[in-house]
């Protein structure tokens, strides 16, 4: 049984898990795993090829966050470079077999709404509740069925955009698979006698074109949805936050 196009590990009448949610919870462990190892045994000037990785990813996220947010935001690179990675890391998974997490849509919708809750955090302090909720009044009160509508547009368009790249990303994939896994048939199947039958069997036509799929929609189609996401994240913060 799926849920989400995820498989069911484990279900009974009160909890459900998912293959999405194992391999989100192993990625987790990971970079975790992977940030104990980088920063052990710090030095005050780099000396082992650790320390410099870990400087590279940690300047990088810095820089990103300033390109984006402002120094005023600066605290908030650990966050942009956890999402970051998270996002590619579980898209990436689907190249070791597993589903890809953010093929699921319940995950991205679940990291949109902990954003939602920061930009709303950040239009609350920036000008209050009271200019908060005066603000789904504007320009005239007839608006607020339409302005609530925008507003709760924003996790939902930042979940779909996700995981709709991703989604489309291996249905592609697997209809280009079964169709060259045809084309083998038939083409080797014409084959007049005993050697056609046998070779129509040998799917030749999957080797190799699948993997320039790969290449795409699994490394840099992955990366680009991760850094568009972390982006959207970093500029609806600002923009709440500047009232």
């Amino acid at each position: 049984m799926e849920v989400n196009g995820a498989r069911i590990v484990y279900q009974n009448d009160w909890f459900l898990l998912s293959g999405s949610v194992v391999t989100t919870w192993i990625v987790m462990a990971v970079i975790t795993l992977l940030c104990i190892f980088l920063t052990r045994n710090l030095k005050v000037h780099a000396t082992s090829r650790r320390q410099i990785i870990a400087e590279f990813l940690v300047k990088s996220a810095n820089n990103l966050v300033r390109a984006n947010m402002g120094e005023r935001f600066s605290s908030y690179a650990p966050l942009a470079a956890s999402v970051l990675a998270i996002s590619v890391c579980c898209s990436l998974s689907s190249l070791l077999g597993a589903f890809p997490p953010t093929g699921d849509l319940s995950t991205t919708l679940g990291w949109a709404l902990v954003i939602f809750t920061l930009i709303t955090y950040w239009k609350i302090k920036s000008g209050g509740i009271g200019k908060y909720l005066k603000g789904y009044l504007d320009p005239i009160p007839v608006m607020l069925p339409i302005n609530i509508i925008g507003e709760v547009m924003t996790p939902v368009s930042m979940a779909f955009r996700h995981y709709g790249n991703i989604a489309s990303g291996m249905i592609i994939s697997m209809l280009v698979y079964s169709a060259l896994a045809g084309l083998s048939a038939t083409v080797l199947g014409a084959i007049p006698g005993v050697a056609g039958k046998i070779l129509s069997g040998v799917p030749i036509f999957q080797v190799g074109i699948p993997a320039i799929l790969s290449i795409y929609f699994d490394l840099f189609s992955s990366g680009i949805q991760a850094f568009i996401f972390c982006t959207l994240m970093m500029v609806n913060i600002k923009l709440a936050a500047e009232g």
